[in-house]
């Protein structure tokens, strides 16, 4: 955990293993290209991504950052504890931002001092205090994102956010609803239906926008040709997967590629002059 600013920003795109980031952010400022889209944030926001996310900085205000990975606390082995998994983390398609609101401020200011306090401290009980104090900073964070999104019951959000998980987990083998109501042990039908008391994606939505996701991080990011890619994420031939890509962008896969990679090259170029 550290303090961000312009001298050090360098930190936020760092990966890890297993690696989970959470930034919370102090002013209006910050802009981040995250999976090829900008984001700007305002104070007392806070973001949270994993390995995967592709993070580049546009502008950098003031942030706090907190970084840690599956050895140091495994948000699924103790999903029970914290119920963070599928929201905050590993949640298919959705970039989870949470609005600290002024009368829980004080709550996360408190526990950053404790945190600070703690990383000087070494003796046998650090570690313990330290994922403690994660603990309760994920809880505090999964209590406010689960206040703000549309009103659902516990027993719908619980089956969400578990449908997330396993989409994240199983996108490039397993297409279909039916595959993952069976996995749920629930019905394709109900489901549905619990989509639909939470928000406006349909489930198999959600499964299309994370290979969707994935298609265009390996497209950008990338030196895999279209037929590849169009093979690790599951589709019979490149015709498929070109017109899946197609319906979604109104670009093809190389038109896509193109477009965002001499957008990418004129950036660099110009920054170099």
């Amino acid at each position: 955990m550290e303090c961000i600013n312009s001298t050090n920003c360098f930190h936020l795109k760092e990966t890890i293993d297993d690696g989970l980031t959470l930034v919370w952010f102090e002013d209006d400022t910050t802009v981040l290209n995250i999976d090829n889209a900008d984001y700007a944030f305002k104070a007392n926001q806070v973001v949270c991504f994993t390995e995967f996310h592709k993070v580049a900085v546009k502008h950098i205000g003031k942030a706090r950052l907190i970084k840690f990975n599956r050895q140091f606390y495994c948000i699924v082995d103790h999903d029970i504890e914290v119920g963070c998994k599928g929201i905050l983390f590993f949640g298919a398609t959705t970039l989870p931002v949470i609005d600290i609101p002024a009368d829980e401020y004080e709550k996360f200011i408190a526990l950053w001092k404790v945190f600070n306090n703690e990383m000087e401290s070494k003796d046998e009980l650090q570690l313990s205090m330290l994922q403690m104090l994660l603990k309760r900073f994920l809880i505090l964070c999964t209590r406010l994102y689960k206040r703000q999104q549309p009103q659902a019951d516990v027993t719908t959000i619980d089956v969400v956010r578990e449908f997330n998980y396993l989409v994240e987990k199983h996108y490039k083998t397993k297409h279909t609803v039916a595959e993952y109501a069976g996995l749920l042990n629930k019905s394709p039908k109900t489901v549905a239906n619990i989509f639909t008391k939470w928000g406006s994606k349909t489930p198999l939505q959600y499964i299309q926008d994370r290979k969707m996701l994935e298609a265009k991080r390996l497209l950008v990011y990338t030196d895999k040709p279209v037929k590849e890619i169009a093979d690790e994420l599951g589709f019979i031939d490149i015709q498929t997967f070109s017109r899946f890509f197609k319906r979604q962008q109104q670009l093809s896969p190389t038109d896509y590629k193109e477009l965002h990679t001499k957008g990418k090259i004129a950036k660099s170029s110009g920054k170099s002059t």
